[in-house]
C-alpha cells in the first residue's frame, strides 16, 4: 500500500496538521480574547486618564 518514504510523509502531513488544528484551539480561545480584553481595559484607561486630565485642568 505505502511505500516507506509515503508512509513518513503522510506522519509528516498528519503531525503538522495536528499541531496547526490544536495552535487554531489555542489562539481563538484563549489568546485572540485575553488580547482583546487586555486592549479594552488599556482603552478604558485612557480615556479615564484623558477625563481626569480635563477636569484638572479645568478646575485649577
Amino acid at each position: 500500500m505505502f511505500d516507506f518514504d509515503q508512509y513518513l510523509g503522510f506522519l509528516a502531513f498528519l503531525t503538522i496538521l495536528t499541531i496547526g488544528f490544536w495552535l487554531m484551539i489555542f489562539l481563538l480561545t484563549f489568546v485572540v480574547p485575553y488580547w482583546l480584553f487586555g486592549a479594552s481595559m488599556e482603552r478604558l484607561k485612557e480615556i479615564r486618564e484623558e477625563k481626569k486630565a480635563k477636569r484638572e485642568g479645568l478646575t485649577q
